[in-house]
C-alpha cells in the first residue's frame, strides 16, 4: 500500500518547517495529498499582463504586469521616504507603495519596463487602486541566478496563479508544487477502468501534472474535466452508499387513521392548505408509510407554510401510535415552535389534561436550560408515551431522554445538524424513525445533490396569501451619512404607525466576545476559526464590527430617543431572551437590537421593518433569512442595508443583489458565485467538504447529475464496493477526513 503512503507524506518532511507551518495554518494543506489537490486559481500567459481595472477590493491578489515608472517620494520633512510604483497592463494602472528601509531593493529592481508577478491586497487610496508592500517575482530577471531560478519555475509559457495568502505568495506555493509533483504519478485512481475509458479521461496521475504544469490550454481543459469528474463521482458514491445503507434499516410504518388527531386539526384551520403544502404533504405522508426510514429534505421560502406541514406529519404519526420530536437549532427558536405549535393545536395540545380534547395528545417542550421539576416531568411523559409531540433543541439527543415510540424527528434548519447527529437519534427508536429535515434557505438543484445528497428533496415554492412584499435598500453610511439618518427616521416612522422595528448588528459587544452562537461567518470549526483569526490580511484596516450593546445605547439617547428600544442576544439567561421576546411579541417594545438569534423563525407580523447594520458582514442568505422577519402580516415590509463597504467593492455587490431580488433561489445562486464552494459544503456540515475544489456546484450541474447516475448504478451492483478496490481506498480516505472533522466538531 505504499503508493497512499507517499500521498499521506507530511509536508514538513519535504518543504522545510516555516513553508510548511504556513500551508497548515492558512490554508489548510497538511500532506503531499493536500498540496497536490491544491489547484491553480487561473493561468497567466508569460508576457501577457493581467487586465489591472477588474481587480476586487479587498481581496489578496496575485498579478503579471509592467513597470511604467518609478519614484522615491520624501516626507515629514525629508525624515520619511516612500517608494512608488506605477505598473500597467498596457490600459489600467496600479499604484505600488514601499515604506522605509523596504524601498531600497524594489527601488534597485522595478526598473520602467521590467515585467514581474506582483501580490498583494488591493485598497484604494486617493481614489487610486493600490498594494501596499507587496511581494513580486522578476519575470525577467537580469540578474543571472534569479534569471534561471525564475525561468525553471516556469519553464511553460502558462504560469499558474495559486490561491496564496499574505505569508506565502503564489510562487513560492509553485516551488512548493515541484517538490512534490514527481509523487502525482503514484496517485490511486478511483474510477472503475471501463468508465474512465467510456468516458474518454486523461489517466489521474496525467491529469494532476496537467493541472499544475499545462504546456497548452488544452492540459488544462482535459485536467479539469477530469479532476472535476473525480470529485462529483466519489461525492456521490458516498452519498449513494449511505442512501443504500439506509434503505436497508427497518422501520415501523405509519399511516394515518381516519377521524383521528390530524382530521380533527384539520376541520380546525382557519384557511385551506396551498396547493403546494397539499403537494408536499402527499409526498411526506407517502415516505411515512413505507417499511424503511424516510429522509426527506422539505426546502421552503421563509413564510411558506414548512411548520404547518411539518406539524401535520407530526400529527399522522402520533395517530398512528407513535411519538414526533422536533429539534430547532436554538432555545429561542424551540420555545417559539412549542408556543406556536401548542397555540394551532388549540384543545388538542392538551391531552389528558382537564379540558383536553379526547383524541390530544400532550406536546412537551425539552430544553437544556429549563427547571429541574419542569425537566422531570417532560421526561417522564416522553417515556410513558402521554406525550405525543416534544419540541427541543439538540439537548433531545442526549442519553437521558428516552421515548415510548418515537417515529418521526423534524429538524428545522439543517445546516446546523450533521449526519453523526442523525445517527444518535437512531438509536432513540424501538427501529429507526422517519426524519424530516426542514430549511428556509433555498438550495440550488446541484447543492442539494451534493450536499443533501443523502435525503430526497421536497420544495414548497408558492408563498402563503397575506403576505406583503419587502422592499429593501442599500444605505451607504460612508458616502451618505444623510441617508442613515434618514434610515432612523424611517423606523420612528413606522412605530408611529403603531409597528415595531428590528436592527441587527454582527456582535454583541460584551466582554466575552465570541459571535453569538453562529457569527456572521456560520461559526467553523475551530481548526479554521483559527486559520481566519492569523490571516489578517482578511480585515486589515477594518474596525471591529458594530455591536447590539453600542447601537442599543446609541440608539436609546440619540436617533431613537423616547421609544421603547430592547437587546436581545445569545448570551442572555433564557428567560431574560424569553420575556424580551414576549414583550416584543405583545406590542410592549418598539424597536429590538439584536444578533442573528432572530434568523429564523421569529414570527412578529407587527414588525414592519428591519436596519441591518454593517450589512456586508453577513452572507447572501443570511440576510435573507432576516429580512424575512418583516412583512409577515398586512402591512408592507421594509428592509435597509446599512453599509460601509465601498462602492466598487464584492461586498456591495452582494448587498445590491440582495436588495433588487425577493427570490431566494436567485439569492442561493448568487450567493454561491461568490462564495468559493468549500464553504457551501462546510456550512452543510455534510462531511465531504474536503473534497471539493475543482467542481464549482453552480456551473457543473451535467457532472454532478451524471456522476450521481454512475454512482447510484455502481452501488445498486456492488453495495460493498468489493471489485472496486481503488475507488474503496479513495472513499476511505475520504470517510476518514469526515469522522476526523467529525471529532473536531464533536
Amino acid at each position: 500500500m505504499d503508493h497512499v503512503s507517499s500521498f499521506d507524506e507530511p509536508l514538513l518532511k519535504l518543504l522545510g518547517g516555516a513553508t510548511a507551518k504556513v500551508m497548515a495554518e492558512h490554508l489548510d494543506l497538511h500532506t503531499v495529498g493536500d498540496l497536490l489537490h491544491h489547484y491553480p486559481r487561473r493561468y497567466e500567459e508569460r508576457g501577457k499582463l493581467t487586465a489591472l481595472a477588474d481587480l476586487p477590493l479587498d481581496e489578496h491578489v496575485t498579478v503579471v504586469a509592467q513597470v511604467a515608472d518609478a519614484r522615491i517620494l520624501m516626507f515629514n520633512n525629508g525624515r520619511g521616504k516612500r517608494l512608488e510604483v506605477t505598473l500597467t497592463d498596457g490600459s489600467g494602472r496600479l499604484q505600488l507603495v514601499f515604506f522605509g528601509h523596504g524601498v531600497h531593493k524594489p527601488h534597485k529592481e522595478l526598473l520602467p519596463g521590467r515585467q514581474a508577478m506582483f501580490a498583494g491586497k488591493v485598497s484604494v487610496f486617493n481614489r487610486k487602486m493600490q498594494l501596499a508592500h507587496p511581494t513580486y517575482q522578476l519575470l525577467d530577471a537580469s540578474d543571472a541566478d534569479e534569471a534561471t531560478e525564475a525561468v525553471d519555475a516556469f519553464a511553460g509559457r502558462l504560469l499558474p496563479i495559486y490561491p496564496a495568502c499574505k505569508q506565502l505568495d503564489s510562487w513560492r506555493i509553485a516551488k512548493a508544487v515541484d517538490a512534490v509533483l514527481p509523487s502525482a504519478r503514484e496517485a490511486v485512481d478511483p474510477l472503475p477502468e471501463a468508465l474512465r475509458e467510456g468516458r474518454g479521461f486523461t489517466p489521474l496521475p496525467e491529469a494532476l501534472i496537467k493541472v499544475h504544469r499545462p504546456q497548452t490550454k488544452a492540459d488544462i481543459e482535459d485536467a479539469k474535466a477530469r479532476l472535476k469528474w473525480d470529485e462529483a463521482f466519489v461525492l456521490q458514491v458516498a452519498l449513494a452508499r449511505r442512501r443504500y445503507a439506509d434503505t436497508q434499516l427497518p422501520a415501523i410504518a405509519r399511516r394515518p387513521v381516519a377521524d383521528g388527531l390530524l382530521d380533527a386539526f384539520d376541520a380546525k384551520l382557519p384557511f385551506t392548505l396551498t396547493e403546494g403544502q397539499r403537494k408536499v404533504s402527499k409526498e411526506i405522508f407517502d415516505g411515512l408509510a413505507t417499511e424503511h426510514p424516510m429522509h426527506r429534505l422539505l426546502q421552503g421560502e421563509v413564510g411558506s407554510g414548512k411548520t404547518m406541514v411539518a406539524l401535520r406529519a407530526m400529527l399522522a404519526v402520533v395517530d398512528a401510535g407513535g411519538q414526533a420530536a422536533m429539534l430547532a437549532p436554538t432555545e429561542v427558536l424551540a420555545q417559539q415552535h412549542h408556543r406556536s405549535i401548542t397555540e394551532m393545536m388549540g384543545d388538542l395540545a392538551e391531552g389528558g389534561l382537564l379540558g383536553g380534547s379526547d383524541l390530544g395528545t400532550k406536546v412537551v417542550l425539552l430544553t437544556g436550560s429549563m427547571g429541574t421539576a419542569a425537566r422531570r416531568q417532560a421526561l417522564l411523559d416522553l417515556v410513558t408515551g402521554e406525550a405525543g409531540i416534544v419540541i427541543g433543541t439538540h439537548a433531545l439527543i442526549e442519553d437521558k431522554v428516552q421515548f415510548h415510540d418515537l417515529g418521526l424527528v423534524v429538524v428545522d434548519e439543517q445546516h446546523r445538524f450533521g449526519v453523526e447527529q442523525r445517527d444518535a437519534l437512531r438509536s432513540k427508536g424501538k427501529q429507526p424513525p422517519h426524519l424530516l429535515v426542514m430549511t428556509a434557505t433555498p438550495i440550488p438543484r446541484t447543492v442539494a445533490m451534493t450536499v443533501f445528497g443523502d435525503l430526497e428533496t421536497s420544495v414548497l415554492d408558492q408563498l402563503p396569501a397575506g403576505r406583503s412584499p419587502i422592499a429593501s435598500h442599500v444605505v451607504p453610511a460612508k458616502d451618505k451619512p444623510h441617508f442613515l439618518s434618514r434610515a432612523w427616521e424611517r423606523v420612528r416612522e413606522e412605530v408611529e404607525k403603531g409597528h415595531q422595528a428590528y436592527v441587527v448588528c454582527p456582535r454583541i459587544g460584551d466582554d466575552a466576545e465570541e459571535t453569538d452562537g453562529k457569527g456572521s461567518k456560520g461559526g467553523k470549526d475551530n481548526k479554521r476559526s483559527k486559520a481566519k483569526k492569523a490571516a489578517p490580511e482578511e480585515d486589515g484596516d477594518k474596525r471591529p464590527p458594530l455591536a447590539v450593546l453600542e447601537i442599543a445605547g446609541q440608539l436609546r439617547t440619540g436617533a431613537l430617543a423616547g421609544l421603547s428600544v430592547e437587546v436581545l442576544h445569545g448570551r442572555m439567561p433564557p428567560e431574560e431572551k424569553d420575556d424580551v421576546m414576549r414583550r416584543f411579541a405583545a406590542g410592549e417594545v418598539d424597536v429590538l437590537v439584536a444578533t442573528t438569534v432572530i434568523e429564523v423563525g421569529v414570527n412578529v407580523p407587527n414588525a414592519t421593518a428591519m436596519v441591518i447594520m454593517d450589512a456586508d458582514r453577513f452572507g447572501v442568505s443570511q440576510l435573507h433569512q432576516l429580512r424575512g422577519r418583516v412583512g409577515r402580516g398586512a402591512a408592507p415590509g421594509l428592509c435597509l442595508l446599512v453599509t460601509e463597504a465601498h462602492e466598487a467593492s464584492p461586498a456591495r455587490a452582494r448587498l445590491s443583489a440582495v436588495a433588487a431580488t425577493l427570490d431566494g433561489f436567485e439569492l442561493s445562486r448568487i450567493d454561491l458565485e461568490q462564495r468559493r464552494e468549500g464553504d457551501v459544503l462546510g456550512q452543510a456540515q455534510s462531511g465531504v467538504r474536503s473534497s471539493l475544489r475543482m467542481l464549482t456546484v453552480i456551473d457543473d450541474e451535467e457532472v454532478i447529475a451524471a456522476a450521481r447516475e454512475e454512482a447510484v448504478a455502481i452501488v445498486a451492483a456492488d453495495p460493498e464496493l468489493e471489485h472496486l478496490p481503488e475507488l474503496r481506498t479513495v472513499l476511505a480516505a475520504l470517510l476518514d477526513k469526515e469522522r476526523e472533522e467529525y471529532l473536531d466538531k464533536g
